[in-house]
């Protein structure tokens, strides 16, 4: 009985997978959303928006339209890998300084989003994406 529930189980993975990926890029594209139009929260430390070219308005506009591209599963592979090179830089330049540990320097998001997207990066986007569309459509 528990080895058919685990196979029954073990072949939604797939499924969870592309789950996985349109949870975090919806969490992913908020972070964008917030910095360029304040919603659904604005900016700690008074909500100004980022001027276009600065570090801050570049990572914003990274997680908007490449949150967008993973919740829909389209280009996953290469977007995947560069949001993850984006939250290296995040982790490394912003949040590594103040101290060693991700938990007390509060870089345990841009840890997980490195990682979520390196991931994606190499599994892709599961069955549930545009970018299986196209598979299935050649």
């Amino acid at each position: 009985m528990s080895a058919r529930l685990a196979a029954s189980w073990s072949r939604l993975g797939p499924y969870f997978q592309s789950l996985l990926r349109m949870v975090a890029a919806l969490m992913f594209l908020q972070a964008g959303t917030m910095k360029w139009f304040g919603w659904p929260a604005p900016m700690p430390g008074g909500g100004a928006h980022p001027a276009l070219f600065s570090q801050m308005g570049i990572g914003g506009m990274l997680e908007i339209v490449g949150g967008t591209l993973l919740l829909v599963g389209l280009f996953t592979r290469p977007v995947a890998f560069i949001l993850s090179g984006e939250m290296a830089v995040a982790y490394f330049q912003f949040h590594q300084p103040n101290g060693f540990w991700p938990i007390v320097n509060q870089g345990q998001p841009a840890v997980l989003y490195c990682f979520i997207w390196l991931f994606f990066s190499a599994a892709g986007p599961g069955p549930w994406s545009v970018d299986a569309l196209f598979r299935r459509s050649r």
